[in-house]
């Protein structure tokens, strides 16, 4: 029972966002605000990027090796401007290797950056992205 209030909780915020009036900021990020009982919420978009197993996995441990460091490094830039707010791979061997949050204004910026990883590049991962609301100052608990 209390999964299904969950879910239909879930469901409910979701269906708000299409009635709030969404602002872009001044950085150029989406935004609307939000009441919950006494509690009120600026939400924001971010992209959540999955990283998917990709087409080219053969290579050698060695070139694997490199292309992994590469990624590492370009997710490490990303995060040093700000731009990622949390990424990490998941803890089993499914097709969806990890995740990335993202923090930049539009879709195609963040299509652009994913374009620029070493193992996006060499066809080892795929990505897919998908816009994300999320409440300003959320952290992982």
């Amino acid at each position: 029972m209390r999964s299904l209030c969950i879910i239909f909780l879930l469901i409910l915020s979701i269906c708000s966002i299409h009635s709030q009036d969404i602002i872009v900021d001044k950085d150029g990020f989406e935004t609307f605000s939000m009441i919950e009982g006494d509690t009120s919420y600026t939400m924001k978009k971010y992209f959540m990027a999955f990283l998917n197993e990709g087409p080219n996995r053969d290579h050698t441990v060695e070139e694997a090796a490199k292309i992994q460091a590469g990624h590492l490094a370009h997710m490490d830039k990303l995060a040093k401007k700000g731009i990622i707010n949390i990424a990490g791979p998941f803890a089993d061997d499914g097709l969806t290797k990890g995740i990335v949050i993202y923090a930049i204004p539009t879709l195609e910026e963040a299509l652009e950056i994913t374009k620029k990883d070493p193992a996006v590049k060499a066809g080892r991962l795929i990505v897919e992205i998908r816009p994300w609301w999320a409440a300003m100052g959320s952290t992982l608990k």
